[in-house]
């Protein structure tokens, strides 16, 4: 099982976590902000098994607005593993 943390600006969120949930993805989101401008991003928990990994990444990637310019970026993502998920 791996976590998947991605950081996506505010105008993305909406296609992002409308991409993965309409794709049977589980999606947590956090609001947060970052950056040298302070700029609006939300951050999305997504735990996902080993083979949907790339799936949720393409999903993710797919649904991001392209950069506006050569300093920004779309987002941030980290694939971490997870030794135990317990739904309570």
């Amino acid at each position: 099982m791996k976590l998947i943390i991605a950081i996506v600006r505010d105008s993305d969120l909406e296609a992002v976590s409308r991409a993965l949930t309409s794709n049977s993805f589980r999606v947590t989101l956090i609001a947060s902000t970052g950056g040298f401008l302070r700029r609006g991003s939300t951050t999305l928990l997504i735990g996902v098994e080993n083979d949907q990994v790339q799936q949720g990444l393409e999903l993710i990637r797919t649904n991001c607005a392209p950069a506006t310019d050569q300093n920004t970026h779309r987002g941030t993502i980290f694939v971490i593993p997870v030794e135990q998920y317990v739904r309570v």
